[in-house]
Parts: C-alpha cells; structure tokens; sequence
C-alpha cells in the first residue's frame, strides 16, 4: 500500500527558521507558492485528481501522521510495511533534537512486537514532528520511502542514509551497537529503499496512493500558507 505523505512547509518560497512555540515563523522570504503552482505539483506529479479524492486528513503537527497509520493498521485498513512518499522540506528522519539517539539505542532493542508504544515516547519527549519517520522506521512500517524536497531544503539527512560514491542516496538500513547485540533475537532491521528528490520536477508517483495526509506544521510555515489549505483538501476525502 501507498502513503501520500504531506507537510504545508514544502509549497514555500524559501524554508522558514523553526518558530517559537505558539508562533508562526514571518511570511517575508517564506511566501507560499500559487494556487496554480500548487495544483500542478499535486495532479502531474503526484497523480492526484479532483474527481478521484484519496481518504486522508489534515493535522497541525506532522507526528500526527504517525498515529493515524497506527490508527488505520488496527482498523485493518493499511497493510505494514507500506510505501511513503514524504513531501516535505524536512526529512523528519531525527536530525535535530531530540535527535536519533533514543530510537538506534533504545527502541531498536526491543523486539519489533512492543515497540510501537507512542504514548510512552510523548510522555518521554523523545518523539516529535522532525523524527516521527524515524520512529516509522524503527516499527517496520515503511517498506520503501521517497523524500521530495523543497527547492531551498537544507541538509538535513541523517548519516544512517546509505549513498553511492555519486551521492545518491540509496537505502536506510538502521543500526547501532545495541541493535547488534538483540539482534538475535529481533532479526536484522530491514533495508529500506530510499529516494531523495532535491529537484522535485522530477519525481513523479509510479502508482496511486491509497491515504494521504496534510501536515499544517505552524512553526514551520507563516500563516499566510495557511491559504494552501483547502486547496489542497480538495483531492482529499477526509476520514
């Protein structure tokens, strides 16, 4: 199955500097792109069409999205692994804090059966917006995940991500020194394959989507975007 994976912050002019909490960053140098613009990149890129509207919903923080898969795998309605094509300015693999640390040490050593425990990462501060895909990662929910980037993305890839001598990026296999030492028990994490796209004229969807969802993330995007919102609700049946 396919995941249409959404964050506001890509359709902007240039990638905002993370607001305070309670903030929306300024809407100088960060303007939203066109409705047009917009349009194009959901229906010839993305595949997505007015008559034909994917089951997703909107969220304000983009870690929702997490617990709407968790959600829709205990209805019985997504199948894991499933594919994500994360649109996004930010790859939200950890870099940053709380950073990767707590999943590669921690939660990779527990067997894959219980680690699928949002409650106690929250309750934690360890899981938020810029790593909830990490966490994804850490359940096996992901089989294959494609990044497309805003034009004026910084680097933000984590090292975990495998490249080739060209710098493509490759595959995510995570791991560390404890992983290691349950593997044993756990089995080897999967190797996951991974496409970024720094040019997002050039990703176009191989297949259609079966979810799709939209992140609003405030501090990252001023309120002036806000106005992309229910353009692009449209292609969305929301559920």
């Amino acid at each position: 199955m396919r995941i249409l994976d959404i964050d506001l912050d890509f359709f902007l002019m240039d990638c905002c500097p993370l607001a305070d909490f309670g903030k929306r960053p300024p809407a100088i140098g960060h303007e939203p792109w066109e409705y047009g613009r917009v349009i194009c990149f959901l229906e010839k890129n993305c595949g997505l069409s007015l008559s034909s509207p994917i089951p997703g919903r909107i969220f304000k923080t983009h870690d929702e999205a997490l617990r709407f898969w968790v959600e829709l795998e205990k209805k019985q309605e997504l199948n894991i692994p499933f594919h994500v094509t994360h649109i996004d300015a930010h790859s939200d693999l950890g870099i940053g804090k709380p950073g990767p640390g707590y999943v590669l040490n921690t939660v990779l050593a527990l067997h894959p059966s219980i680690r699928c425990d949002l409650d106690r990462y929250y309750s934690m501060h360890q899981l938020d917006e810029a790593n909830y895909l990490l966490f994804a990662l850490a359940f096996r929910m992901i089989s294959s995940l494609d990044n497309v980037r805003n034009p004026r993305s910084r680097p933000d890839i984590p090292e975990f991500a495998y490249s080739d001598a060209s710098g493509k990026y490759e595959f995510i296999q995570l791991s560390s020194f404890t992983s290691k030492l349950f593997e044993g028990n756990n089995g080897p994490e999967p190797i996951i394959p991974f496409n970024v796209y720094n040019d997002y004229k050039s990703f176009h969807a191989e297949e259609a989507y079966d979810f799709a969802s939209l992140a609003i993330s405030p501090r990252y995007s001023p309120a002036i975007a806000d106005s992309l919102i229910p353009i692009i609700a449209k292609y969305f049946k929301l559920i």
